[in-house]
């Protein structure tokens, strides 16, 4: 489909012997016309912009949609604005289908502009590319709603039913490598395949976490090329992360082939954010590789990290002292690199373990104790 948005686009290039760029809604980029002019103004910095980054400034986009494109039945000529950035005036072609508006194609302006009748011909290529977008819009939610009912589905045939609707929905698309990418939390509708990566994602959905009480998450479907390039992945995780909010993470499941593991897949990239969540050093987005013992502590139940022995260590009169276990036993006991850590002196670290020893009745000098002990406070922070 994408061939075919390239197509229209310079089409409508042709008619109005100008190069065009067609934008979604979202002002992501689909494709755009050749540049061959001599004139070094026909790539402004908008228009340079759009096509390195796939997308336009916020300033930008305030600017344009002040003039009425997401109502526009026609064509809408714009004013530059070198305080936002757009140092060219723009024709907008609202890409609209029944009555929604699905896209814009954007064209510099210039003295003189096209004709009247050059516009409405354009206008009549815009409606072939809405009707484009639109069925691709459909097409993605379907797929959508295949993928969510594969993670949700319980055991036994309900699952295997999604699994052979989905692998239907993708045709040749279901074989091959990919890994599953989980977001989290997700409070918005889930985004168009080609919001999530035009190159990368198959499909998106939401659907809940396992383990996390409540929360809803994204799930997306990405492919791969390699088992050891994992970035398209990375990247969508990213772009999905920072459109969530603030406080958002992303987990990035190993890498498989088929869609016979999904439900182990999606455990692991749920289990990957969570993780990030609980632990900055992972960052915003972790591989499930990357997160070490949480690969088992996001397998136990919530209610495992309030385990009697530790239950007094972990109220907030005592964050000071379960800090200073957790550091303890994350040095491998090791009491110069834990008041190091800390920033404490030696004695202070002493008299504070003998506190937790107290409150805990483990005993620090027993290897079981002390494993139960650092299970118990990193999975208190999931």
């Amino acid at each position: 489909m994408k061939g075919d948005y390239q197509e229209l686009v310079d089409e409508i290039s042709g008619l109005l012997g100008a190069p065009a760029t067609l934008e979604n809604r979202d002002f992501g980029l689909v494709a755009f016309g050749a540049h061959d002019s001599d004139d070094d103004t026909a790539m402004d910095p908008v228009r340079t912009r759009s096509i390195l980054t796939r997308r336009s400034t916020p300033a930008v986009r305030a600017w344009f949609e002040g003039f009425g494109i997401a109502r526009a039945t026609g064509p809408v000529r714009i004013p530059a604005a070198p305080e936002a950035g757009v140092f060219r005036g723009r024709i907008c072609l609202p890409v609209r289908h029944r009555g929604v508006v699905l896209g814009y194609v954007w064209l510099l302006d210039a003295d003189p502009g096209p004709t009247g009748e050059q516009l409405d011909a354009a206008m009549e290529v815009a409606a072939r590319i809405g009707g484009l977008l639109s069925d691709e819009a459909r097409a993605g939610t379907d797929l959508s709603r295949e993928f969510g009912a594969v993670l949700t589905a319980g055991q036994g045939w309900q699952r295997d039913m999604a699994v052979a609707a989905l692998h239907e929905a993708l045709g040749r698309d279901a074989e091959g490598l990919h890994t599953l990418v989980c977001v989290t939390p997700w409070t918005d509708d889930p985004p168009s395949v080609r919001t999530v990566s035009s190159a990368a994602a198959l499909t998106s959905a939401p659907a809940p976490a396992p383990g996390a009480a409540g929360a809803a998450s994204l799930a997306a479907l990405v492919r791969l090329r390699s088992t050891d390039v994992l970035d398209p992945a990375l990247a969508a995780a990213d772009r999905l992360r920072s459109a969530a909010g603030p406080g958002a993470t992303a987990g990035v499941a190993a890498p498989r082939r088929g869609l016979a593991d999904l439900a182990a897949a999606w455990h692991e990239a749920s289990a990957a954010a969570r993780a990030a969540s609980a632990e900055s050093r992972f960052g915003p987005v972790a591989e499930w590789s990357a997160i070490g013992p949480y690969r088992l502590l996001t397998a136990l139940p919530a209610e495992a990290a309030a385990d009697r022995a530790v239950r007094a260590l972990l109220t907030p009169p005592h964050k000071d002292l379960a800090r200073t276990a957790e550091v303890f036993l994350d040095c491998a006991g090791q009491a110069s690199r834990t008041a190091a850590a800390l920033g404490i002196h030696r004695q202070t670290l002493y008299y504070r373990l003998s506190r937790v020893q107290q409150l805990t009745g483990l005993d620090l000098n027993d290897g079981e104790d002390r494993l139960l002990l650092h299970m118990a406070l990193k999975a208190a922070r999931l």
